[in-house]
C-alpha cells in the first residue's frame, strides 16, 4: 500500500542532503581533539588554560543537549527546512571561527555556537526523514542516517589527526564543508506538510511516560558507550600501546557501528522495537564485559567492535520508536529530545564514570557496566517472557 509519505518521496539530491547534514553531527565536538594538546602549550598562560582547552571540546555537548529542545520547537512551528539551512550556515560560521579566533575564551563561545548548530541540524534531519517517510522505507533510512553519522567519525577524525600535523588550527576548516551542504539544503530540500491536528490533543499523545522512557534509555547507553573514547586510552596505555594503535582500536567501535545501522533495517523487518533494543543492549553489554574482562590489548579491541554494533543499531530503532509514538505536529520536540538524552549522555559519562574508575580501577569499570547493560537486558527479556505467557 502506497502511503502519503512515499508519494511525495524526495529526489535523490534532496536524500543525498540530508545524509550528508548527518554526517557532520557525531564527528562534530570531536573534530579538534588532536590539536588539543598543542592548544594546550599556545593558551598555556591563561588561567586554567588546562581545563579550558579540554572544555573547548566537551561544551558542544553540552550546548548540543542543552539546546535541541528549543531547535524541535523551531521545527515545529518554522519548519524543518529552515531550521536545517540556519544551523548549518550556524555550523559552518562558528567551526570555522576557531581558525581565526586568538582568545580561549572567544574561542569557547565559537564552540557553544557549534553545539547550538549542531543540535539543530540533528533535530531538523530526524524530522525530515520521519516526515518524509513510513513504514519500512522509514526504518530503512534512519539505519541510513545514523551509519552516515558514524562514518563521519570514521572519516573526519583520522582527516583532522592528519591535518593537525600541519597546524593545530588546521583542523577548523573541515567545518567549513557544512556551507555547501547549506546551499544544497536550501536548493533541493523541501518539507512535506504536516497534518495540524488539535495541539491540547497532541500534547497528551506526545508527551508520555515512554516517551520520557527512551530518552532514559539514550542517555543510559551514551553514558555507557562513551566510555570508550574517554577512558579506553587510559586503559591501553597501561598495557603499553602507542597513541597510533589506541586511534585504531577505538574507531573501531564507530566502525562497527556504522554496519550496525546499515544493517538495522533488515533486523526491523524481523523483531519488534522492544526486542531490538534489548538485543543492542546485550551486545553493548557483552562488548564492555570484554573489554573488562580480558584485560588485553587483543580483547578490549574485540570488545569494542561488539558494543559498537549494538549502539549502531539502538540509535535508528529509538528514533523510529519516537517517530511511530509522536504526532507529526509534535514530531520535532519529541525527537529532539533523543538528541539532547544522546549528548548529554557523551557530557556526563567521564564525570559520572570518574568515581568508579578511581574506586575499582578502569578495567573492572567496564567490566561492572557490562554486567549491569547485559542484566538489565536479561531482565527485559524475562520481563517480556511473562507478559507473553498471560
Amino acid at each position: 500500500m502506497t502511503t502519503t509519505a512515499d508519494r511525495t518521496a524526495p529526489n535523490r539530491l534532496a536524500r543525498g542532503t540530508i545524509l550528508a547534514s548527518a554526517a557532520l553531527t557525531i564527528m562534530a565536538p570531536a573534530i579538534i581533539a588532536p590539536s588539543l594538546p598543542t592548544m594546550e602549550q599556545v593558551f598555556g598562560d591563561q588561567p586554567a588554560a588546562s581545563l579550558l582547552v579540554r572544555l573547548a571540546m566537551t561544551i558542544t555537548s553540552l550546548m548540543i543537549a542543552v539546546s535541541a529542545p528549543v531547535s524541535g520547537m523551531i521545527a515545529d512551528r518554522v519548519g524543518r527546512r529552515p531550521l536545517l539551512v540556519a544551523c548549518l550556515v550556524l555550523y559552518a560560521a562558528s567551526g570555522t571561527a576557531g581558525y581565526f579566533v586568538t582568545d580561549l575564551f572567544l574561542l569557547l563561545a565559537t564552540r557553544a555556537l557549534l553545539g547550538i548548530a549542531v543540535g539543530g541540524v540533528m533535530t531538523a534531519v530526524s524530522a525530515t526523514i520521519t516526515d518524509w517517510f513510513d513504514g519500512p522505507r522509514r526504518a530503512s533510512f534512519l539505519g541510513l542516517q545514523q551509519a552516515f553519522a558514524s562514518l563521519g567519525g570514521v572519516v573526519f577524525l583520522p582527516l583532522a589527526g592528519v591535518l593537525a600535523t600541519i597546524g593545530w588550527r588546521v583542523p577548523f576548516w573541515l567545518y567549513g564543508l557544512a556551507a555547501a551542504v547549506a546551499l544544497f539544503a536550501f536548493l533541493a530540500v523541501r518539507d512535506r506538510p504536516r497534518d495540524t491536528p488539535a495541539v491540547a490533543a497532541d500534547r497528551g499523545r506526545a508527551v508520555t511516560g515512554h516517551v520520557l522512557g527512551i530518552y532514559a534509555l539514550a542517555l543510559g547507553a551514551t553514558m555507557v558507550f562513551y566510555m570508550a573514547p574517554t577512558q579506553v586510552p587510559f586503559l591501553l596505555e597501561r598495557l603499553g600501546i602507542g597513541p597510533a594503535l589506541v586511534g585504531a582500536v577505538v574507531a573501531g567501535s564507530t566502525l562497527t557501528s556504522t554496519l550496525g545501522a546499515v544493517g538495522f533495517p533488515a533486523l526491523r523487518r524481523r523483531l519488534n522495537s522492544a526486542a531490538i533494543t534489548t538485543v543492542s543492549l546485550a551486545l553493548l553489554g557483552a562488548g564492555w564485559l570484554l573489554v573488562g574482562g580480558t584485560g588485553t590489548a587483543f580483547g578490549t579491541a574485540a570488545g569494542l567492535l561488539v558494543g559498537g554494533a549494538g549502539v549502531g543499531v539502538v540509535v535508528p530503532n529509538l528514533t523510529l520508536r519516537l517517530s511511530e509514538l509522536a504526532p507529526p505536529v509534535w514530531r520535532g520536540r519529541v525527537l529532539s529530545g533523543l538528541v539532547a538524552g544522546i549528548f548529554l549522555g557523551q557530557f556526563l559519562s567521564p564525570l559520572a564514570v570518574q568515581p568508579l574508575i578511581l574506586a575499582i580501577g578502569v578495567g573492572d569499570a567496564f567490566t561492572w557496566a557490562g554486567t549491569a547493560i547485559v542484566a538489565g537486558a536479561a531482565l527485559a527479556v524475562l520481563k517480556a517472557r511473562k507478559r507473553n505467557t498471560k
